[in-house]
């Protein structure tokens, strides 16, 4: 893709061949406006929608979306997909909006800045839209930086989380992990991450109690959560078997098969507590 004028050079460059008493307030049919390609929630929470659908009933909408205009009567998104969306659920046929002519990295910016400022984003989701500047519109960090209004070294921060296993990215993107958790994680080696991010999971640990153990892995202790080990076997079947015990127990499985069909299970632990623990996850497993 070619690079448009002003990239590189944050928001303000996006909007300067555009003056802003080209944008215009109007009254636009609900149902001509679509949502924006570059939305970067890509989840809304549905009781806080239908609230703001109630009081929308009760007192219209105060704020206006923001749009851009994509054909004849039809206008995309930039901002403001939550009062649309309320809008929509309220029987609105028609609501307020400002129409602006602007490029798509600054729609992509205008999302995200407006997503940010309502802390309406989840780390994993403002990541991948800072992505989203750089991948598909040529900006440098330092101009996405400038764009959101945030520090360069904040950017280079949240894009790591992408280097995250996508299972760690899905608990961080729930909410079962915090933003240190997913931190202090980064510091482990990849093969490691995931079985570390599962325990604090299931153990419930602070994000103190994670940079803790991590500090511990670091200094040359045994590491709270092992990654698993090879299967000495060619036989994939067993292979398969050992990497769902492993999976299934956080723990480090070793299956040896010999000729005659017997075969030795090996589960390694690096601490007597967790050794407690492998003990009741097989004793709940066996009394199903």
């Amino acid at each position: 893709m070619s690079k448009r004028k002003g990239l590189g050079r944050g928001l303000d460059a996006l909007f300067s061949d555009v003056p802003s008493a080209e944008d215009r307030l109007q009254t636009l049919p609900v149902a001509s406006i679509r949502p924006g390609r570059y939305q970067p929630r890509q989840e809304i929470d549905e009781a806080a929608l239908e609230d703001l659908a109630a009081s929308i009933r009760a007192q219209g909408v105060i704020q206006p979306v923001v749009v851009r205009e994509v054909g004849v009567s039809e206008y995309e998104l930039i901002a403001g997909e939550r009062r649309w969306r309320a809008s929509q659920r309220a029987g609105l046929a028609e609501i307020p909006a400002v129409v602006k002519a602007v490029p798509d990295e600054a729609v992509l910016a205008m999302g995200l800045i407006e997503n940010i400022q309502r802390q309406a984003l989840n780390p994993i989701e403002e990541a991948r839209g800072f992505r989203r500047l750089i991948e598909e519109f040529g900006l440098t960090h330092e101009a996405v930086a400038a764009a959101v209004g945030r520090s360069r070294s904040a950017v280079s921060n949240m894009l790591r989380l992408l280097s995250l296993p996508e299972p760690v990215q899905d608990l961080l993107h729930d909410g079962q992990l915090e933003m240190g958790h997913a931190r202090a994680l980064l510091s482990l080696p990849v093969i490691d991450q995931l079985a570390f991010a599962r325990r604090i999971v299931e153990e419930g640990w602070s994000v103190r109690e994670v940079e803790r153990r991590i500090k511990g892995v670091s200094e040359g202790a045994a590491p709270t959560v092992v990654r698993p080990a090879p299967v000495h076997t060619a036989d994939p079947d067993v292979a398969r078997l050992a990497e769902t015990l492993s999976e299934a127990l956080g723990a480090r499985v070793a299956i040896r098969a010999g000729k005659t069909g017997r075969g030795r299970l090996t589960i390694d632990y690096s601490s007597l507590e967790e050794l407690d623990g492998l003990l009741e996850k097989l004793l709940e497993k066996s009394m199903r």
